[in-house]
Parts: C-alpha cells; sequence; structure tokens
C-alpha cells in the first residue's frame, strides 16, 4: 500500500486542494512538506499527535518534514475553532513555551537519516525582521478582502457577540507567509494540519501561487473525537498533555487503555504505526471479546512508547499490573506514586508504625476497606486481606515501618479488586 492510500485508509484525510495531482507528486519523488504548532502553552497535548504523527509516516516514506514551532504566529492566536478572543502571551512567556515545544516536536521525528532529515522551523525567525510597512506591501496586498471574509474562522466570529479583532483577522496572512517562506527557501509544497486550518492553509496555497507561481498543496485531517462527538484529549482532571511532568507516562498510558470500544480501532489506525493486517487483527479479537481489552492495551502501549519511550512504557505496564495482584517489585517510585494516585488514599500517622506497630485489623477500618474492626478480623481469617500485595499473615499481624512501600506508603487490597491506600505522614 502506498502512503497516499495508506493514509485515506487510516482515516487521515478531511480535504486535500488536488488530491490526484498532490498522489501523481509524491509519486515522483520526496516531497517537504509542514506542520505548524503555535507555543499557546509550555506543552503540546495528544490532539497534537495528528500533527506530529503524520509528519512521521511522511519521514518513513521518503519525504522531508519541516516541523513549525509558531514563535511569531503564537504571538497572535488563530481564531480557528474559537469563540472568543485569546489572551495574547508575553514575549517572556511565549520564549518559554516555544524552548519547551520544540523538545516534543523533536522527539518523534528523525533529525539524523541523511536527505529527509527533518528541520526544526521557528516562524519568528523569518516574520519578526520584516516592518510593518513591508508586510502590507509583500503580503497584504495578494489578499483580497472578500475572500479573507470568507473564510469560517472569520465568518462564525463575524456574527458572534465577541466579534473578532484586527489581530486575530490578521493571523491568516501571517500562517500564508510562513507557507511563502518555506517554499522559496525549502522548496516546501505541502502544508498539513487539523480540518479546521483548512481556510488558513487555503490562503497559504494561494498565496504562494500568486505571489511565486509555485505549485503547493493543502492537506487536512479530522479532528479526533470521543464516541459522544465531545472533544479528545480531555479528562476530568484537564488536558492530556505530553509533557510527563504534566500528564506522568502512567497517566498517558491509562488514558488510551480506557479508551471507549466504539474508537478503539480508529485510535489504532491514526495513532500508530502499526500495519493494517496486525490493527485488524486487534479489531476482530475486540470483536469478539470486547472485555479483553487486548486492542486498548496495544493501542496504549505502542502509543506510550512513542511519547515516552519504550523503557517509560514498560515501566508503567508493570506498574499496572499492582491493580490486579501482582508485586511491586522494582517498580520506579514516581510510578507506583501514580498508581497510588489512583485509589482511595487516607494519612497515616508515621509514629504508630514505631515499637511494636499498628495492628493491621485497626488499619483496615482507618483505610475503609472493612466497615469495622469484626469485619476486619473476618477478612483477614478467611485469607482475603493483601498488604502491598502479598497475603496476610492473620489477625494478629501489625504493622511497621518497614512494611511501607518507598517508606511512604500502604496498599491493602481485600479480595480481587478492592484497593485502598495509607500514606505516612
Amino acid at each position: 500500500m502506498d502512503l497516499i492510500d495508506d493514509l485515506l485508509w487510516r482515516g487521515l484525510l478531511a480535504d486535500c486542494t488536488d488530491l490526484d495531482a498532490l498522489r501523481k507528486r509524491v509519486a515522483e519523488g520526496p516531497i517537504t512538506l509542514y506542520c505548524g504548532f503555535d507555543p499557546t502553552g509550555d506543552s503540546l497535548h495528544v490532539g497534537h499527535l495528528m500533527g506530529q504523527l503524520t509528519l512521521r509516516r511522511f519521514q518513513r516514506a521518503g519525504h522531508r518534514p519541516l516541523p513549525l514551532a509558531g514563535g511569531a504566529t503564537g504571538m497572535i492566536g488563530d481564531p480557528s475553532g474559537k469563540s472568543a478572543e485569546r489572551n495574547l502571551l508575553t514575549r517572556e512567556q511565549l520564549a518559554h513555551n516555544v524552548a519547551c515545544i520544540k523538545g516534543q516536536l523533536a522527539r518523534l521525528l528523525d533529525f539524523d537519516c541523511g536527505a529527509n532529515s527533518a528541520q526544526l522551523v521557528d516562524n519568528a525567525d523569518w516574520t519578526a525582521p520584516l516592518s510593518f510597512l513591508d508586510f502590507l506591501r509583500e503580503v497584504g496586498k495578494h489578499f483580497p478582502l472578500s475572500a479573507m471574509l470568507a473564510k469560517d474562522s472569520v465568518k462564525s466570529r463575524m456574527g458572534s457577540d465577541a466579534g473578532i479583532s484586527y489581530t486575530e483577522f490578521s493571523y491568516q496572512l501571517l500562517q500564508a507567509y510562513d507557507f511563502y517562506h518555506l517554499y522559496q527557501t525549502h522548496g516546501c509544497q505541502l502544508q498539513i494540519g487539523g480540518s479546521d486550518q483548512w481556510g488558513n492553509i487555503t490562503a497559504g496555497v494561494d498565496f504562494v501561487r500568486r505571489k511565486a507561481g509555485g505549485l503547493v498543496w493543502g492537506w487536512t485531517f479530522p479532528l479526533i473525537t470521543k464516541a459522544d462527538g465531545s472533544k479528545f484529549g480531555k479528562t476530568e482532571s484537564g488536558a492530556v498533555w505530553l509533557d510527563p511532568q504534566r500528564t506522568s507516562a502512567y497517566r498517558f498510558y491509562q488514558f488510551f487503555v480506557n479508551t471507549e470500544d466504539a474508537k478503539v480501532g480508529e485510535y489504532l489506525r491514526k495513532f500508530t504505526f502499526l500495519e493494517r493486517p496486525a490493527i485488524e487483527a486487534l479489531e476482530a479479537a475486540h470483536a469478539a471479546n470486547p472485555g479483553a481489552r487486548e486492542a486498548q492495551r496495544a493501542l496504549a502501549r505502542e502509543v506510550t512508547s512513542l511519547v515516552h519511550g519504550a523503557p517509560a512504557c514498560e515501566a508503567v505496564i508493570a506498574a499496572s499490573q499492582i491493580l490486579f495482584g501482582a508485586e511491586i517489585g522494582d517498580t520506579p517510585e514516581a510510578v507506583f506514586t501514580d498508581v497510588i494516585a489512583e485509589l482511595p488514599n487516607a494519612p497515616l500517622d508515621a509514629t504508630l508504625l514505631d515499637g511494636a506497630g499498628v495492628a493491621l485489623v485497626d488499619l483496615l477500618v482507618a483505610s475503609g476497606l472493612c466497615a469495622s474492626k469484626g469485619q476486619a478480623r473476618r477478612d483477614l481469617e478467611g485469607g482475603g486481606i493483601y498488604v502491598n500485595n502479598r497475603r496476610s499473615s492473620g489477625v494478629e499481624q501489625r504493622i511497621g515501618r518497614s512494611d511501607l512501600a518507598f517508606g511512604r506508603w500502604l496498599l491493602l487490597r481485600k479480595g480481587k479488586k478492592s484497593y485502598a491506600a495509607l500514606t505516612a505522614a
């Protein structure tokens, strides 16, 4: 299967300015393409993975990707998909954000593979030196006002109470100039982005044609949604970030392993580099036995390995098994901390652990696993209580400091699935 057919099979096309012509151009030899990422925060989130992964798919097929950090466009803010004006970032905030996301953009692409090595670019490098008058003369005169007003991102805001400022209205000119500059300096002929970028991308295609007589293309992929149509990448605790300091590898893995049944096949196609036979086999296994969640685990393993690396993913998978009775073993403390955070948690006065320690019966009640000491004794006598996933020695067991995992936690389990944690302080 060639690249374009593979992208179509994976559902990664929403619109293309001329699909047949692009297919012919791609078949002729390597093409340079770019995708922009505005640094509105100090981390990208899982929604940004589509752009990075699509760049990577092109690179694996021999083409040259240019991930773009929007040091200039980030100063303005893209109105696409927004119902109100963005808060403008300070130059200091923007510089910090650009520095942070550059590392994330470099993670999924190969920057040392010969002729099709990726190159990270920042549009502040070529936009900042332009004066306002130069920009109006060199760029603005090529944009008919009627065409700018016809863009969906503009029309939707023009008709709203919030309206749209001249600042955001000019965003499409800046993005179009990016395409022109990259065409002139890197021979870039393709811009990709989410479907909400269609208006900005086509503005760039038109500008390159008018200004340089160049033949270029635009490609958008569908925005990813949940089964109910809501925004992908959001949880009760907020966005799922690519920065492990904001979303740990464990929580990242759990986000994907909890993918809805109705969406797991789509996400396997779009977020992994698994080949078609492997994905179709996982879909068949999932259809036959959804409860096994084999497809979800494969999805979580593949995406977590891509973003956080294979060693971190293996540590996370091992830690995930702790909640199914596995030994704590060599689980890294940081990952174990994430496991504990998923459980009902109660404080434990560390001084009680000195000397002879404290009766496990009392801790079972304090943790909420048992409603009373009598119930705790019956559960202990029945052999259904585990301390740090090791079966309790019985009713008389006492807990001391040496029983704490990492010197801080006590993981208690009743039966197969009821967990609670105590944190010593």
